[in-house]
């Protein structure tokens, strides 16, 4: 059975790559300093494959009837999406994926009852550039990228996010060759609200209570609080993100997470951090 590794999440927000120098020095130094810490804990994991959970930005997934996730099952991926480039200003970039692999999860999943698909044709933009580009900048291991509809209604609540997860790692663990160390990786939020009232708005109170709440490992807790209301009230269409952490604490055999870094960025539009299961704790 295969090894998880690594497990974290983090934001990913377009401005982290496109205008970052647009934010105060605290606010750079946060986020260079948070982003590289991260990579340097999944480098020190030696990880032969990223299973990653992100939203979608309903890039990819239907607007009528979305599944809930769509597993990537391409031999080879490439980025950024050609719209999204001018906002990155990021160079192109190419790794490899893991065809097999993505097929044993997605077979695993939709058996457990998971609402998924699979694609071979997905386009990424800000939801695998950004946190690749600081956490494998060689873009040398490679990726099943799995994308989630955080966003268009009927969008997973908390408890079938969390249970997504579980049954990812279960794939994982159960489906997957011996020999390979696997990190799963979730991206999105953290609070904002892009192109709505509160686009220039970040919910620093939120952020910080829903990264403090993952701390407690107490998953019945984090579930019933952590809800899609309270996402919405931080900021609509972008904070209800977070479901992809807490698929990843589905996936993860810790649950109670560290907080890694924190910045309320106003310059990013975005809450900015990331936190880290510490499976050797």
């Amino acid at each position: 059975m295969a090894k998880i590794v690594c497990t974290m999440a983090m934001a990913h927000a377009p401005g982290v790559t496109g205008w970052l120098d647009s934010a105060t020095p605290q606010e750079q130094e946060i986020i260079k300093a948070g982003y590289s810490e991260l990579g340097r804990l999944l480098r020190a994991t030696k990880p032969d494959l990223i299973v990653g959970i992100a939203n979608d930005h309903m890039l990819n997934l239907p607007l009528i009837d979305p599944p809930d996730f769509c597993v990537g099952t391409a031999a080879a991926w490439q980025g950024p999406a050609e719209f999204f480039k001018d906002w990155l200003k990021l160079p192109d970039y190419h790794l490899k994926g893991n065809p097999e692999a993505a097929r044993a999860i997605y077979q695993v999943a939709k058996l457990s009852g998971v609402k998924i698909t699979s694609a071979e044709d997905l386009l990424f933009d800000d939801n695998w550039s950004v946190p690749l580009s600081y956490l494998t900048p060689d873009h040398s291991v490679p990726l099943v990228p799995i994308h989630m509809n955080c966003i268009n209604p009927p969008q997973p609540d908390p408890a079938t996010s969390y249970r997504a997860g579980e049954a990812i790692g279960r794939a994982i663990r159960e489906a997957l060759p011996a020999h390979l160390r696997v990190a799963v990786i979730g991206t999105g939020g953290l609070s904002h609200e892009p192109g709505g009232k509160r686009y220039f708005a970040v919910d620093e109170a939120f952020d910080r209570w829903f990264m403090d709440l993952l701390t407690t490992g107490d998953v019945p807790r984090i579930l019933r609080e952590a809800n899609l209301d309270a996402m919405e009230q931080a900021g609509g269409g972008g904070t209800a993100e977070l479901l992809a952490w807490l698929s990843v604490m589905g996936a993860s055999e810790r649950k109670a997470a560290t907080s890694v870094f924190y910045t309320p960025s106003i310059e990013m539009r975005c809450g900015i951090g990331g936190s880290y299961w510490d499976l050797d704790a």
